[in-house]
C-alpha cells in the first residue's frame, strides 16, 4: 500500500492537549466533567471546559475564555493549576494565571458566572524571588485554598482564604526543600504531602508526611509516615475509611500501600511487577482514584497501561476497555475519567460508567484524526540487547509505503531522561512513516514503566547507557534488514537532545541529527539550570564538581570535533531550563569544524514549543534537512 504523505499542518499543532480532568458531583445526581485544554492554535493558551459526564454530544462550556490562560511556573514545569468544588448548585473555581490565584463562582446548570476575583496580588514575574503557586486543593471546612508556593529557592505549603482579595499566601508548613501533592483527609483533620531534597529527584528518594489539622487550620504533630533514601512515593490519597493510600517502590516497583495514621505498619495488598505511578515532573498527575465504592488504578507493564479495579481482598481485576495509554485518572460516584489513547486513536477523554456489571465507556478524542486506521503505522513492541547486554525496549513503527526492505530510519530519544516512549497515536511519528520512513521510539535504560532497576540503569550512565541503547536499536533494525545503514537519523528534545548529540559524538551509527533545546554542555547544565534540576546530574553523571572530569568527558560541546555529520538545532529564546547560549556555542563549535549546521531560534518560545506555527516549522524543517543530507527526495 502506498501512503499519502501526512502534511505537517495535520501532524503537529492541531490537537489540543487535554490535562487534569476532574469529576464533580452536582445536584440531582449529575456528575460534571471539568478539564483543561491547551490550544496550540492559540499560542499554547490553556483554558478550562465543563459539561455533564457522559454528554459528549453536548458542546462544552468554556469557563475561562481568552485572553485568560491557566498556567503555573512552579519548578518551571508547573501543573496543578485548577481546583474546583460544587456546593449545591454553585461551582467554585480557583485557578492560577500569571502568578496570581483567581476565584470565580458559577451558577449551575444555567451557567451564569460572577466576575473573576483575584485572591492574591498579581506578581511582577520579572522580580527575583517571586512567589509562584501550584498544586492547590480546597479546604471546605476552613474555606481556603491550600497549595505550593515556590519562593526564594524553597517550596512552601501555604494557604489563602477564599473570601478575601489581594491577599499574600500564609505559611502553613516549611519543608526543607521541595514539597507537593498535599491532600486532606475526608474529615479535614489530617493533611498528607510529599517532600524531597536535593540532590534527589522525587522519583529517586522522597518521603510521605502527615500532620494533624487544628480547629484553627494550623498543622501540628507532623510525622514522616513513609519513604526513605532510595525509595520514591507518589500521589498520597485518602480513602473514605480514613486510611492513607500511596504508591512507593521499595519492592522495585511503584506499588500501592495503605495504613491508618494511628497505625504503625503499612499493608501492601496488591503486589505486582508493574507500576502504579510515574515520575513527578509536574503537579496534577493521578494514577489512582476512589470511585465511591472501590479503588481504581492505572497500571503500566512492559510499556503499556491498563485499568484495574483493586479489590479489598487483594484481587486485581482488569476493566475491559481498549486504551493502553492512560493518564490523569479521576473517579466519582461510580464514574471514572482518564486521558486515553491507543495506536490508532488520538488522545481524548475516556469516560467510564462503572456501575453496571459490565462497565460502559465512551471516548471523545481531542480532535478527529486526519488518518484512517488503515493508513496508520501501528507501534510494535521491540526488545533488543542494549548497554551491557541488558534487554531493552522500544516501539517500532514500520514505513507505510508498502516496502518491506531497508528503509530510512528515524531514532527518537525521549526527553526526561526519566520519561517513557508511549504507545498512543502520535501524528508526528505518522508524518515520517507516511513518507516511507521507519521510526523507532526507544525506551532506553533509565526510562519509566519497567521498574526501578530499569530506571536506575541510567544512574551515573547518562550519555553512555542511553546512547548505546539508541545505537543498538538502530543496529538491530539494520541487521533485521528493516533499516538502511546509510540513512539513519536521530532526533530528540531537551535530555533527548543531549542523547542525540552524544550519539553523534560517540557512535558511528547515525548520518544526521536534529535536536530541540538540547543540553549541549553538562558543566553549564550543572552550574546554570533551574532549581528543580539543579542537582539532577549528580545522580545521572556524578557528584558535581568533584567528578567534573565525567562531565567534560560526556559533554557534546567538549567533543564537537567528533561529530562529522550534519546537525539541525531548534531553540526557544525564553528557555530557562537549557539556556539558549548552549545551542549557540555548540553550533559555533561545529561550524568551526566544517560540519553543516542550521539553527532556528524562536523568540517567544521556552523549554517546549507551545505554538502551532513553531511546531509545524520544526517538523517541516527537520524533514527537509534530513532528506537533503541523506540524498532523499525533498517530498512535500
Amino acid at each position: 500500500m502506498s501512503a499519502t504523505p501526512l502534511p505537517a499542518s495535520h501532524a503537529v499543532g492541531t490537537l489540543p492537549g487535554l490535562k487534569e480532568p476532574q469529576l464533580l458531583a452536582g445536584p440531582g445526581g449529575v456528575v460534571w466533567l471539568l478539564w483543561l485544554e491547551q490550544r496550540p492554535q492559540e499560542k499554547g493558551r490553556t483554558t478550562a471546559l465543563i459539561r455533564p459526564f457522559g454528554a459528549s454530544h453536548q458542546t462544552p462550556m468554556e469557563l475561562t475564555p481568552a485572553p485568560r490562560s491557566l498556567r503555573s511556573r512552579v519548578h518551571d514545569y508547573g501543573g496543578g493549576v485548577l481546583t474546583a468544588a460544587v456546593n449545591n448548585d454553585q461551582l467554585l473555581l480557583v485557578w492560577i494565571e500569571a502568578g496570581c490565584l483567581w476565584r470565580q463562582d458559577w451558577q449551575l446548570p444555567e451557567n451564569a458566572a460572577l466576575k473573576p476575583q483575584p485572591l492574591t496580588t498579581p506578581v511582577r514575574l520579572s522580580l527575583p524571588g517571586k512567589g509562584e503557586l501550584a498544586d492547590g486543593q480546597l479546604d471546605q471546612i476552613h474555606q481556603r485554598w491550600i497549595g505550593i508556593r515556590e519562593v526564594d529557592g524553597l517550596d512552601q505549603l501555604v494557604w489563602l482564604p477564599l473570601d478575601a482579595r489581594d491577599q499574600s499566601p500564609q505559611l502553613l508548613h516549611q519543608p526543607a526543600d521541595f514539597a507537593g501533592y498535599a491532600c486532606l483527609s475526608p474529615d479535614g483533620q489530617h493533611l498528607a504531602w510529599v517532600e524531597w531534597q536535593q540532590p534527589s529527584m522525587p522519583w529517586d528518594s522522597s518521603s510521605l508526611w502527615c500532620a494533624e489539622v487544628g480547629t484553627d487550620g494550623a498543622l501540628f504533630n507532623p510525622q514522616q509516615l513513609g519513604g526513605e533514601t532510595g525509595v520514591s512515593v507518589f500521589q498520597p490519597q485518602w480513602l473514605p475509611d480514613g486510611r492513607l493510600l500511596v504508591a512507593e517502590d521499595s519492592s522495585g516497583w511503584w506499588n500501592l500501600m495503605v495504613k491508618h495514621p494511628d497505625e504503625t505498619s503499612w499493608q501492601r495488598p496488591w503486589p505486582m511487577a508493574a507500576e502504579t505511578a510515574m515520575p513527578q515532573w509536574i503537579y496534577g498527575m493521578s494514577t489512582t482514584a476512589w470511585d465511591g465504592t472501590g479503588l481504581l488504578a492505572a497500571v503500566c507493564s512492559r510499556g503499556s497501561w491498563t485499568l484495574k479495579r483493586l479489590e479489598a481482598d487483594g484481587a486485581v481485576v482488569t476493566i475491559d476497555q481498549p486504551f493502553d495509554d492512560l493518564a490523569y485518572l479521576q473517579a466519582c460516584n461510580g464514574r471514572a475519567v482518564a486521558v486515553a489513547s491507543h495506536s490508532t486513536c488520538v488522545a481524548g477523554l475516556l469516560e467510564m460508567d462503572l456501575r453496571p456489571a459490565s462497565p460502559l465507556w465512551e471516548h471523545t478524542p481531542a480532535a478527529i484524526s486526519p488518518l484512517p486506521a488503515e493508513a496508520i503505522s501501528v507501534a510494535k513492541p521491540m526488545w533488543f540487547n542494549g548497554h551491557g547486554g541488558e534487554r531493552t525496549h522500544a516501539w517500532y513503527y514500520p514505513p507505510m509505503d508498502g516496502s518491506t526492505g531497508a528503509a530510512p530510519l528515524l531514532v527518537k530519544s525521549h526527553s526526561g531522561p526519566t520519561a517513557m516512549a508511549r504507545r498512543g497515536l502520535q501524528l508526528g511519528i505518522q508524518y515520517w512513516t507516511s513518507r516511507g520512513w521507519g521510526v523507532v521510539d526507544v525506551n532506553y535504560g533509565g526510562s519509566t514503566g519497567f521498574g526501578r532497576e530499569y530506571r536506575e540503569r541510567l544512574n551515573a550512565g547518562w550519555g553512555v547507557v542511553d546512547v548505546t541503547d539508541c545505537a543498538a536499536a538502530a543496529q538491530a533494525l539494520i541487521h533485521a534488514g528493516r533499516a538502511n545503514p546509510d540513512q539513519i537519523a536521530i532526533e530528540g528534545g531537551s535530555a533527548g537532545g543531549f542523547t542525540t548529540l552524544a550519539a553523534l559524538c560517540f557512535t558511528d551509527v547515525f548520518r544526521v541529527g536534529a535536536c530541540r533545546y538540547a543540553v549541549c554542555d553538562l558543566t553549564a547544565m550543572a552550574e546554570e539550570t533551574h532549581r528543580f534540576e539543579a542537582r539532577y546530574l549528580d545522580q545521572l553523571v556524578g557528584t558535581w564538581p568533584a567528578e567534573r572530569a565525567l562531565y567534560d568527558g560526556r559533554s557534546p560541546l567538549q567533543h564537537a570535533d567528533q561529530i562529522r555529520c550534519p546537525v539541525l538545532f531548534f531553540q526557544g529564546k525564553q528557555d530557562k531550563v537549557v539556556l539558549p547560549e548552549q545551542t549557540e556555542y555548540m553550533a559555533a563549535a561545529l561550524r568551526a569544524n566544517g560540519v553543516p549546521v542550521e539553527v532556528q531560534l524562536f523568540k517567544d518560545e521556552g523549554h517546549g514549543f507551545r505554538n502551532q506555527a513553531t511546531q509545524v516549522q520544526v517538523l517541516e524543517a527537520t524533514q527537509a534537512f534530513f532528506h537533503r543530507h541523506l540524498g532523499l527526495p525533498i517530498a512535500k
